[in-house]
């Protein structure tokens, strides 16, 4: 889940490379991590490191990606029986629900949300009407994509995997007593994954399109660790090579710079979360991060496909904010204890303001 937008900045972007680690390296729990967690993840960092040389990972990429235009493209009564109003669309399939930093709906991006490894987290009404996020049950579009399930949930639960690697490593670099980001997340109901759907720039007119934030605006993941695909460009069903090199994934700084960030096709980028830098008391670092879409002639009619995983804390879980918390102050209570089930609908009320 992605919140906290922000203004994008006039300062001309510089374009780095993510800090790479080997999936033998990250496999390795005697490896000494900690010089290139720092560099991605600490207070000077970007707030990503990618993954590379993870078994199996390229071909379960392109099993699920090539899938983005399909379901896109279902007609639109097949699509409106796989939306979710109550979960605030968190489940299912969402066009049109979210808004752009101007406050307009978002008509460039579609998302189809479903948690990779349980179907059904919960049973329990109760829950399923407090938390109605996380606690729902994934829709399926069974009789006219079937391979969508098996694919979303290959990719997703290895991109789990991977991530639960590098959590222990984060670990072992904070060395903090209290919520370790490993068992947090290895016990979590709540890890939810979203297969993005980015329409031709030219096919919806939009207020934002020529910024850089002109594909997905600028905002913070506000969960633990985010796990993201490169993303797929197609035209016409076929995959090509992006038709624009300043487009792509970016991110500000500490410092407000915009750098644009690049990361091999066949590695696993994951960012910081909110709330992994509130409880590791700005050891790791969020940043915010928006997506530019191709410009130009060669762009026509191109759209690109991707994957995120949002790694997050159980729903139930008890957070425990420190004093000098910096972000979302106002919505920690006075002895600094909320579950993430708690802070998560706080966040939803701040941005949307009401149920959808």
């Amino acid at each position: 889940m992605s919140l906290s937008p922000i203004m994008s900045s006039l300062v001309p972007p510089l374009t780095l490379p993510t800090v790479s680690i080997s999936y033998t390296q990250l496999s390795d729990k005697n490896a000494d991590l900690s010089a290139k967690i720092q560099q991605g993840f600490g207070p000077n960092g970007l707030g990503i490191l990618s993954i590379s040389d993870v078994p199996g990972y390229s071909l379960c990429r392109k099993n699920l990606l090539h899938l983005g235009p399909k379901l896109a493209n279902l007609p639109d009564d097949v699509k409106m029986e796989l939306e979710d109003a109550n979960s605030r669309y968190n489940f299912g399939w969402s066009h049109g629900k979210e808004k752009l930093e101007s406050g307009k709906l978002d008509l460039l991006k579609g998302s189809f949300y479903a948690n990779p490894v349980l179907d059904v987290p919960t049973t329990d009404q109760s829950l399923i009407e407090r938390y109605p996020s996380y606690c729902g049950s994934n829709i399926w579009p069974r009789k006219v994509l079937p391979e969508l399930e098996t694919a979303f949930k290959t990719l997703g639960k290895l991109i789990l995997d991977v991530g639960l690697l590098l959590a222990y490593h984060c670990d072992r670099y904070v060395m903090l007593e209290g919520e370790r980001l490993e068992q947090t997340l290895v016990h979590s109901r709540c890890h939810k994954g979203r297969l993005l759907y980015y329409f031709p720039a030219q096919q919806h007119s939009s207020p934002d399109h020529g910024s850089i934030s002109s594909w997905c605006g600028w905002h913070t993941d506000h969960g633990s660790l985010t796990g993201l695909t490169c993303g797929m460009f197609t035209r016409d069903a076929v995959e090509i090579d992006c038709p624009d090199s300043a487009a792509g994934l970016y991110v500000k700084t500490r410092t407000g710079q915009i750098v644009k960030v690049e990361y091999g096709v066949d590695e696993i980028a994951y960012q910081i979360g909110e709330t992994t830098e509130i409880l590791s008391s700005g050891r790791l670092c969020a940043t915010p991060h928006c997506v530019q879409a191709p410009k130009g002639d060669a762009a026509s009619g191109v759209d690109r496909t991707t994957f995120a995983l949002f790694m997050q804390p159980d729903w139930d879980q008890k957070l425990s904010f420190p004093e000098d918390v910096h972000i979302h102050r106002e919505l920690i209570q006075s002895n600094g204890s909320l579950t993430f089930g708690e802070y998560t609908e706080k966040l939803l009320d701040k941005y949307y303001h009401l149920k959808m």
